[in-house]
């Protein structure tokens, strides 16, 4: 059997070497991962049948026959959904609970399926973890998967030496996000849908039916009602001049985008959302329970005030509101509490200042966050409800005047001809 030299760490940090027999490299790595070392360089003794490699062979190797271009495009993660991120937070805390060592969890977690984060993810961070990095070190090399947030927690439960408990929460962070994107899902899509199959009918009976019925009715020289003659001169414009209204909608989503990438055009469009009627009580309990509960996570598991406040920060998508959140992070910075400097954004509402206050006042500042969170959440669901229940009978009565006034158009002329011909 081949023989491998290894070199390998203790938990305390003590380097060990030594030599052992293994089938293959895999095994070996195996084996010394049994043993309750970290493996840092596994080679094939000298003499050895196996060749020395210290890169493990995988099922991606074919990979690296691809051009370097077309290598690295196939290589770009995707961003991971906050569902498929919290199904892979809890396995890897799964298996760091029931007693695994790091290396042979990840070990384990590149056969688990996990969608929307490959193998490669688990292979990489178990690699580098080998190598002598910690997991949260290992993280920053893949900022598509790990935000600043992740690694910043797992930072934390590293330090503290409650990682299970830190992944725990956190895999319950993002789940609880992942609910509210759902809310904002369920809530839009079938008005949407609705919005979409009705507009695309009416163009379709506009642009092709209508100007057959009105070729009929022209026909036998009868004067249209004054509603078919408007309706006809509609059909006409988007029959004639489609292509130039497309040019318009066009010319008007670059313009848009144009101004929504300007400093000031974000904050104007963003600050506009915030007072909208109706939507904008939504967007604003969406902030602020993303807000609360952001900053509530991070504190909870030992990331200092200003980091969370930075993390928070970039997070949180509002202009507005990430100028409110550095405004209070300059003056934390001056040692001021929480409090004071979010009750002078004038932007978050009184409630979460008073409970983030008593939060100060009794030790359990995350405590309290977590209470504005649960707040505005749920006040977000009921929300959302009635939005639903508002927007949905607005659609229907929309598309019946629509449908309506074509009814209407047409029937008339029928009425017309049909009077001319009983004379």
């Amino acid at each position: 059997m081949p023989q491998f030299s290894y070199k390998a760490r203790r938990r305390s940090g003590e380097v060990v070497e030594g030599v052992l027999d293994a089938a293959d490299r895999s095994a070996a790595l195996l084996q010394i991962e049994r043993l309750g070392l970290f493996p840092v360089a596994v080679d094939a003794a000298r003499g050895g049948a196996v060749a020395a490699d210290r890169t493990p062979r995988t099922k991606g190797d074919w990979k690296a026959l691809l051009p370097p271009t077309l290598r690295e495009a196939m290589g770009r993660k995707r961003k991971p959904k906050l569902q498929e991120l919290a199904t892979f937070t809890q396995q890897l805390a799964n298996l760091l609970n029931s007693g695994m060592p790091l290396t042979v969890a990840l070990n384990s977690m590149t056969h688990l399926e996990t969608k929307g984060i490959s193998a490669d993810v688990s292979r990489e961070l178990r690699q580098d973890v080998m190598e002598g990095r910690s997991l949260s070190d290992s993280m920053t090399k893949q900022p598509r998967i790990f935000s600043d947030l992740y690694v910043n927690m797992v930072r934390a439960g590293e330090s503290s030496g409650a990682l299970v408990e830190v992944l725990r929460r956190m895999a319950e962070h993002f789940e609880r996000f992942a609910e509210v994107q759902s809310k904002f899902t369920s809530a839009l899509v079938y008005p949407a849908f609705v919005a979409v199959v009705g507009i695309a009918i009416m163009f379709f009976f506009m642009t092709y039916m209508l100007p057959k019925f009105m070729s009929i009715f022209q026909g036998m020289n009868v004067q249209l009602p004054l509603v078919t003659q408007i309706l006809v001169s509609v059909s006409d414009v988007f029959a004639g001049y489609w292509w130039l209204m497309l040019l318009v909608i066009i010319a008007a989503i670059v313009l848009f985008r144009r101004f929504q990438s300007t400093p000031g055009g974000r904050r104007r469009l963003d600050q506009w959302k915030m007072s909208m009627p109706i939507f904008g009580k939504v967007i604003k309990l969406n902030l602020f329970g993303q807000f609360a509960r952001t900053l509530s996570t991070l504190l909870e598991n030992g990331v200092p005030v200003l980091t969370a406040l930075k993390i928070t920060e970039q997070i949180i998508s509002n202009v507005v509101v990430k100028e409110a959140i550095a405004k209070t992070r300059e003056e934390v910075t001056d040692g001021k509490t929480i409090a004071q400097p979010l009750a002078r954004s004038r932007i978050f509402p009184q409630l979460m200042v008073d409970l983030v206050k008593i939060g100060e006042d009794t030790g359990d500042v995350p405590g309290a966050l977590k209470s504005v969170a649960d707040t505005y959440e749920n006040e977000l669901g009921i929300a959302l409800r009635v939005l639903t229940n508002l927007i949905e009978p607005t659609l229907i009565v929309v598309m019946a005047l629509g449908v309506g006034f074509l009814l209407l158009s047409v029937l008339s002329a029928m009425f017309a001809i049909t009077s001319n011909i009983s004379r």
